[in-house]
């Protein structure tokens, strides 16, 4: 019950302060496992999607930066997220979140790691990759667009506009369990899985915001 009060006051505080749309309301997943992987450009994006997913069981990486933040680091403890340590392999938060995908949780992940200072998508890394494959899980993408301006547009007295589209769960090949692999292959993959992630998400967004997969071939006619 407090977790649906919680994403309910969010959600309003929202749709108070922007025009907030919604596409792909039937892609939002009800239960788990899941794993929901979004583009981020503002502190807001996160805060959104868990406004948005009704389950009581959802939780997602936060950087550990914001466990002392007034406003984002008590939702996100209100919200049971796992903070996780930017710029080193974190292995505690790693084993959280396959714990909470296998008993049938919903979980979130920003693949970028960190805010876009151009709007645009960034090089991801390969966490989302990871824990598809360590789980099993399928993966939910989420395009997001408009809230790189946020906080400027309302310092101006505007609502932003900011879309939130959801797209069809998709699955990741599952590596040969009988073949070898070195520890090269297996960066090498998670390094392709990555970008076919991103690139999902990409296909629902405008082209600006295509960044660093502007050329990638998986967004070519």
């Amino acid at each position: 019950m407090f977790s649906y009060l919680l994403r309910w006051a969010v959600y309003a505080l929202f749709k108070l302060l922007s025009r907030f749309h919604v596409e792909g309301k039937e892609n939002i997943p009800k239960q788990g496992p899941a794993i929901v992987v979004l583009n981020h450009m503002s502190y807001v994006d996160s805060v959104m999607l868990f406004s948005l997913i009704g389950s009581p069981k959802v939780s997602a990486w936060v950087a550990a930066d914001y466990r002392k933040n007034l406003f984002f680091g008590l939702i996100a403890r209100m919200g049971r997220a796992v903070f996780i340590r930017r710029g080193e392999v974190d292995r505690e938060a790693l084993d959280m979140a396959i714990e909470h995908l296998n008993n049938g949780g919903i979980f979130g992940v920003a693949p970028e790691g960190t805010r876009s200072k151009t709007g645009s998508l960034q090089r991801a890394k390969t966490g989302a990759a990871f824990l598809a494959s360590q789980s099993g899980a399928p993966l939910i993408p989420v395009a997001v667009s408009g809230t790189e301006n946020f906080f400027q547009d309302l310092k101006h007295f505007k609502r932003p506009l900011v879309t939130f589209r959801f797209g069809p769960a998709f699955t990741l090949p599952s590596p040969d369990s009988t073949q070898q692999q070195n520890l090269r292959q297996r960066t090498r993959l998670l390094r392709e899985q990555t970008d076919e992630i991103m690139c999902h998400i990409a296909g629902m967004l405008p082209e600006h915001y295509h960044g660093y997969y502007t050329d990638h071939p998986l967004l070519k006619p």
